[in-house]
């Protein structure tokens, strides 16, 4: 489902696309490109997680919901997704890394006809990611605060109510080396 906005390789070839990029006619947005006119905005970047997944199952989270929300200058390789846990899903490929976990359905929201973890929702997610936190991890829970709007501080007593959920003393660690302003 990309959108109209988005030119993939199914429209153009590869080199074709590249050297538009060189002649300053097209950008990047993921695996996917856009006129240089084009607004990058959530939407856009969206539609470019829906093409490189392609199925509308997968929510985009981690590190792919924060490149959406504006948090982050570029997604993650392979992608982040996740369905909820009640979804049986078997994913092969190697373009997107798939999680099962538990959503609330405040936790996702839809985007250009793609299901995406809200910014707070991203935010949790990051900090309880099964996997190091890094530098990456942590500039995107940075900008998910300045880009996304979330509160730090309601996020800060989010995990101290929930610090005996999965991961929750980490995610507040985390949190804590992250550098993020209580503001």
């Amino acid at each position: 489902m990309p959108s109209s906005r988005l030119v993939t390789t199914d429209d153009w070839p590869a080199a074709e696309l590249h050297a538009a990029v060189l002649a300053g006619d097209l950008v990047a947005v993921g695996a996917c490109w856009a006129s240089i006119a084009e607004p990058q905005d959530a939407a856009l970047r969206a539609a470019s997680f829906a093409w490189s997944v392609g199925d509308t199952r997968v929510v985009a989270g981690g590190l792919s919901a924060a490149w959406i929300w504006g948090a982050c200058s570029r997604p993650p390789v392979p992608h982040d997704g996740c369905v909820p846990a009640d979804e049986r899903f078997r994913r092969k490929g190697a373009w997107t890394a798939v999680r099962e976990i538990a959503l609330e359905a405040d936790d996702v929201t839809t985007c250009a006809d793609v299901r995406v973890l809200t910014p707070t929702a991203t935010a949790l997610d990051l900090l309880r990611l099964r996997r190091p936190f890094g530098a990456r991890d942590a500039e995107g829970l940075r900008g998910l605060v300045l880009a996304a709007g979330v509160d730090p501080a309601a996020l800060a007593r989010g995990l101290a109510e929930n610090e005996r959920a999965p991961m929750g003393r980490q995610a507040q660690r985390r949190f804590r080396d992250a550098g993020v302003e209580l503001g």
